[in-house]
């Protein structure tokens, strides 16, 4: 995760003021740090799990990553990608995979949480579609509202690193 903490002041996407940015996509984008990630979160996604998807552009390559890697262990996991805009023409659809099932369960992920918005905005897109969001996955739980907020929903958020343990290392 060295690799992608910067130690600077930032605007984040929630509008917070913060004194350092994690550049998530630098691990993500990165061979080795895809593998990484996708393990660690398939390793956390229930077996009745039908799909993994997420809100663009944060979450498409650990979604990617998690269903390639899915595939490779027998699983086979849908990708989802969730459009911050409905597509303006054809399905004109927020949400992009492959068909699925009506109530088919759903692990949706982000890179970093703050306030929860980008999370939850895929969840309520993902749910809209037909699906069932069950199981709430990040990289970095910032630790600023984003987890209660998701628990407000009726969510878990499960975290690779949180806040605590970048204080350790920085």
């Amino acid at each position: 995760m060295s690799k992608a903490l910067e130690m600077r002041r930032v605007t984040l996407s929630s509008g917070k003021i913060s004194d350092y940015y994690m550049d998530c996509k630098r691990v993500t984008l990165s061979a080795e740090g895809a593998y990484l990630t996708a393990k660690l979160m398939l390793d956390m996604i229930g077996p009745d799990v039908s799909a993994v998807g997420g809100l663009t552009l944060g979450a498409d390559p650990i979604v990617s990553s998690i269903a390639v890697l899915s595939h490779l262990q027998g699983r086979d996991l849908a990708a989802l990608i969730v459009r911050k805009e409905a597509k303006k023409h054809g399905t004109m659809s927020y949400v992009e995979g492959p068909a699925l099932e009506k109530g088919a369960k759903v692990a949706v992920v982000e890179d970093v949480v703050t306030s929860g918005a980008s999370l939850l905005k895929a969840i309520e897109r993902i749910a809209a579609a037909g699906y069932q969001p069950v199981q709430a996955l990040t990289i970095l739980d910032r630790q600023e509202g984003g987890s209660e907020a998701i628990r407000e929903r009726g969510y878990v958020l499960q975290a690779l690193f949180s806040r605590n343990d970048l204080n350790k290392n920085i």
